[in-house]
């Protein structure tokens, strides 16, 4: 009861320096916002761990009861405005997520992984785009459109349906400590989803302009989203590159190194219309396996603010949700998040059948890709691009859907670590398949060089 006192009081005090300051420029409105939102990420992180759900899965609610969806506490305009903070945040942990699963890893655990991975995404996409093409004539956006049309649609929801999300799944194995192989399947298969599905994406657009009514497909908006997808990585690459020469010189500040990635991948997201977060992702996935040893440096130095960047990047992100379109289309969001569940179950029960993949992770792996967040959102501005006539609809919808998968998929991660038994353990970065396990000693992820989510307890 403390907590909701507590939580009853600190929007009180919002609400009156809101009418305080309603003439204040935005700037100093947002930075007071900021400092709202930290604090209220705080309690709900302690409320979620009171309730023994993961800490993320209570700053995206209380993000989401603050802004403008609901108590709009924090106004749209500052939410905005926080934008490149958050993109900044997300960054560091996409780069997080990135440098944990090098390809040396990922060629270690080849076998599970891939198979989990190529399940996971045709299984969705598969099921996504039959479910939806055979309801097409009563689902709101192919309702009046040809078939060729319809197809398009179901064919990019499920493309989109084929995303999960690394920054969500790397967040909760910190928070939770998780260090075994599970984690590290359910990382890997994440980030090669994260890497993979813009390229998917482009192919379903040059598709669908076979059949699809004339005017209806730009193949320039496919080309230039297939640009800005190979862009990212070869910037995120180079910046991998420039950063580890830099480290490799000597002792040099590692702080400087993740300011100027967070503000590289921030700049890009915002100025360039490129998706910071697979730019961050790529530069850890080089970093991380031409650089080791500076990775693990960097991760160490993220550790003592990772706390913070974690309440910022959601807890922003859940005050950015708008969710018109779940009142109007609940329906609809229930029917695609649950096909899109069931798919992942029996995609992941198919991958099981491989000895790679023991038979206890494939009844969990799908717990564990529940998560969507920013790659999501990213395939639906690209596909708002390519589609002119629906497109505005089917990104509201994407949105509505990532809405309800970012919040309940930490929930799922969690307890599928609780149904595999990788609660802490053996390390999460840096322990192929023949590794022998690194203590976790007392600081748990921090002595490894990860970021623990803890950091934030308020004295």
């Amino acid at each position: 009861m403390r907590w909701v006192a507590s939580l009853v009081a600190l929007g009180l005090m919002m609400a009156l320096f809101h009418h305080v300051t309603a003439a204040s420029p935005l700037e100093a409105r947002a930075a007071l916002a900021l400092g709202f939102l930290l604090v209220a990420a705080w309690l709900g992180g302690e409320l979620a761990r009171r309730a023994r759900l993961p800490r993320i899965t209570g700053f995206l609610v209380l993000g989401l009861c603050l802004g403008p969806a609901w108590l709009n506490l924090v106004h749209a305009d500052e939410v905005g405005a926080l934008g490149f903070v958050a993109d900044a945040c997300v960054a560091l942990i996409a780069f997080t997520a990135g440098s944990a699963v090098p390809l040396a890893a990922l060629r270690t655990e080849d076998a599970a992984l891939s198979r989990l991975a190529a399940a996971t995404i045709v299984v969705p996409l598969a099921v996504v785009t039959l479910v939806t093409l055979s309801v097409s004539a009563r689902f709101p956006l192919t309702v009046h459109q040809p078939f060729g049309n319809a197809a398009a649609v179901a064919l990019t929801l499920g493309v989109i349906a084929a995303a999960s999300s690394s920054v969500v799944t790397v967040a909760v194995l910190e928070e939770e400590r998780a260090r075994g192989p599970f984690a590290r399947t359910v990382l890997g298969v994440t980030v090669v989803k994260d890497l993979a599905v813009g390229a998917l994406l482009c192919v379903v657009v040059v598709a669908s302009r076979l059949w699809a009514s004339p005017g209806a497909v730009r193949l320039g908006a496919a080309g230039g989203a297939l640009t800005r997808w190979a862009g990212a990585l070869a910037m995120g690459a180079a910046a991998g590159a420039l950063a580890a020469q830099y480290l490799k010189l000597g002792r040099r500040e590692a702080v400087l190194v993740l300011i100027g990635l967070a503000f590289v991948c921030a700049l890009a997201a915002r100025g360039l219309h490129v998706e910071g977060a697979l730019v961050a992702l790529a530069a850890g996935v080089y970093l991380g396996t031409v650089a080791p040893e500076e990775a693990t440096r960097l991760r160490a130095e993220l550790a003592r603010a990772a706390g913070p960047v974690y309440a910022i990047a959601f807890t922003v992100a859940g005050a950015g949700f708008r969710l018109e379109t779940l009142g109007l289309l609940w329906p609809w969001v229930l029917l695609l998040v649950g096909l899109r569940i069931v798919a992942l179950r029996y995609g992941a029960l198919w991958a099981g059948r491989s000895p790679a993949l023991t038979p206890a992770h494939a009844r969990a792996a799908w717990l564990g890709l529940i998560s969507q967040s920013g790659t999501a959102l990213g395939l639906a501005a690209a596909a708002r691009q390519a589609f002119p006539a629906w497109g505005v609809s089917l990104e509201n919808l994407v949105v509505a859907l990532v809405a309800v998968q970012e919040v309940i998929g930490p929930v799922g991660l969690h307890h599928a670590l609780v149904r595999v038994g990788e609660l802490g353990g053996t390390p999460l970065v840096g322990a192929g398949a023949g590794s022998a396990p690194l203590p976790a000693g007392p600081a748990g992820g921090a002595q490894l060089g990860l970021p623990r989510l803890d950091v934030l307890r308020i004295r």
